[in-house]
């Protein structure tokens, strides 16, 4: 799944890394009772549980089955169960009714990831480099799925008419709004793009090669909430003008009138988020919008979305670890910068360019291959990661990629324009 042969992981480092991300996700669900964990809020999310019991499957199939001797299989069923979308396994369930799957139970699956894991531990030091790059994947995997499972407890909370907050809220300092947006401008000309270096990559990143840049300037932080306000008030979801053709037929059809989550109570904008419905901070990054949402603020702006080569040229300069990452202390939201322009974390930044494979791509062989290639066509990219994205996953070369009308990710919007 890498963009090239990389250096074989190091076992005992591999291990301290696996155990790391599979204990993150057992305490990302300690808040939730079975109920919680296995109900399906919509197609697009799946439950807790399954979540869970998903990338214990991934591991148990394509290390443990496959490259352990004599490892049988936990339970015969969960295969069918808890396959995603890997053709090369055969027949699974049905992914939009994930949510009528209430036995196992919740104990039975986290009993499920107990015994891979130690499996997977016992098989470690004596697997040979593929198997260990696999193991490696897998917990860049598990990682993205960390991302979902908490993405998707928020839409299933969200539905809840009671609002439930999933874990305390923060206390909120004030934070000053941003001054106006400022520009970094870019001459243009050929660029190079793509994952480098012989840290991991999954295999969309890459290969590394030549892109050509027009002049341009790319915005030095992402819109606020404050800004998507005015937009709202100047009708931005009421004049065509601004709207691709897709995009005004989803508002239509949806009566899209706000970002998700936001609601207008006594006047004023409030959000549902992981700690509960709160009153919108205006100085926050707006998030839970849509792509099509995202081009029609650029036009009523005045800008545009930047592309990937665009977005990718200006973040290689820019530090990964100034974040606000799922993997750190603090409530899992959006934050007003108080330390400059952060160009990692927060929200996901949608971008003009579709989602397709780079010049010389190739998907690697067997059931893996259909990590990525397999969904390049009519979806957008997204760069830079979320307050609930792992740190891990944070690098320039980063390719997200989502349905232009989906929006229940931590989804933002940083500009662009032509100079």
């Amino acid at each position: 799944m890498q963009t090239k042969p990389r250096l074989v992981a190091n076992p005992a480092q591999l291990s301290e890394q696996y155990q790391a991300v599979r204990a993150l996700s057992v305490a990302l669900v300690a808040p939730l009772s079975d109920a919680d964990a296995s109900v399906q809020s919509m197609d697009d999310a799946s439950p807790a549980k399954w979540h869970l019991a998903h990338t214990s499957w991934f591991f148990e199939t394509f290390i443990l089955r496959d490259l352990v001797p004599g490892y049988q299989l936990h339970d015969a069923r969960f295969p069918f169960l808890f396959n995603s979308y890997y053709e090369a396994e055969g027949e699974r369930h049905a992914r939009a009714r994930r949510g009528i799957i209430t036995r196992p139970t919740l104990a039975e699956v986290l009993g499920y990831r107990a015994a891979v894991d130690a499996a997977l531990l016992a098989a470690l030091p004596s697997l040979p480099g593929a198997a260990l790059d696999l193991v490696e994947l897998g917990c860049h995997h598990e990682q993205q799925h960390q991302e979902l499972l908490i993405t998707d407890i928020l839409h299933l909370f969200a539905q809840n008419p009671t609002e439930p907050a999933i874990w305390p809220a923060s206390r909120k300092v004030p934070v000053a709004m941003p001054g106006p947006i400022g520009w970094i401008a870019h001459p243009g000309g050929i660029v190079d793009i793509g994952h480098v270096g012989d840290g991991f990559a999954f295999d969309a990143e890459g290969p590394r090669h030549q892109a050509l840049l027009s002049p341009h300037a790319i915005a030095d932080r992402t819109v606020t909430n404050g800004e998507w306000a005015a937009f709202i008030a100047d009708g931005g979801y009421r004049d065509p003008r601004h709207w691709l053709s897709d995009g005004w037929g989803w508002v239509k059809a949806h009566a899209i009138t706000a970002p998700l989550y936001w609601e207008e109570r006594d006047g004023r904008w409030t959000r549902f988020g992981l700690d509960g419905r709160r009153a919108i901070d205006p100085a926050a990054p707006v998030t839970h919008v849509s792509f099509y949402e995202a081009d029609a603020y650029a036009s009523w702006a005045g800008a545009r979305l930047p592309t990937e080569a665009e977005w990718e040229t200006a973040a290689q300069a820019q530090d990964p670890e100034s974040g606000n990452q799922l993997d750190q202390a603090g409530p899992v939201e959006p934050r007003p910068s108080t330390a400059g322009p952060a160009w990692y974390g927060d929200v996901w930044e949608w971008t003009g360019s579709a989602f397709r494979p780079y010049p010389g791509f190739r998907a690697v062989e067997g059931a893996v291959g259909e990590y990525n290639g397999k969904f390049m066509s009519g979806q957008c990219v997204l760069r830079g990661g979320s307050c609930a994205t792992p740190r891990a996953h944070l690098r320039a070369s980063y390719r997200n990629f989502f349905y232009p009308h989906q929006r229940w990710q931590f989804t933002g919007v940083r500009l662009a324009k032509d100079v």
